[in-house]
């Protein structure tokens, strides 16, 4: 039975190669696995950040998902970026990617926030049925991004 718990730093490696599946497979992205490592350990040690949480079969972790906290002026109550998202290939279809987007919403709940937005890619036509199937929307919103210096 999968276990769904908040990461610690010993997870950070695992972690870290599970995003590399996750980069290797969207357009936008390159996998480094010391980039990932830095920024989930950032998430790890700063828990006013974000939360990230992992699934555990039989004490290996197999899948991952984070919220990342903000404010939503509009809502005047914190909201939630989810990121992240992946399941180890030899565990998908198993609903271990449906426990951890509910453990994630349910935390969200517990710790009121107000709303939970993701992006994912265009043409991920299974991601946008999983998600929908959660309960999430699409938005009119167009995303748009700058990498600083």
């Amino acid at each position: 039975m999968p276990v769904i718990r908040a990461a610690v730093e010993n997870d950070v490696a695992k972690c870290a190669e599970l995003l590399g599946l996750l980069f290797s497979q969207e357009h936008e992205f390159t996998p480094d696995a010391e980039l990932q490592s830095r920024g989930l350990s950032l998430i790890i040690n700063n828990p006013e950040l974000g939360q990230i949480f992992v699934a555990e079969v039989d004490g290996v972790i197999q899948g991952m998902v984070m919220l990342l906290f903000t404010v939503s002026t509009f809502l005047g109550r914190k909201v939630a970026l989810l990121e992240d998202m992946i399941v180890a290939p030899a565990w998908r279809g198993k609903g271990l990617g449906s426990r951890l987007i509910d453990h994630a919403m349910d935390f969200a709940c517990r710790e009121g926030f107000g709303r939970i937005t993701l992006l994912t890619d265009k043409d991920n036509g299974v991601a946008q049925h999983f998600y929908s199937s959660k309960g999430f929307s699409e938005s009119e919103m167009v995303v748009f991004r700058k990498l600083l210096d």
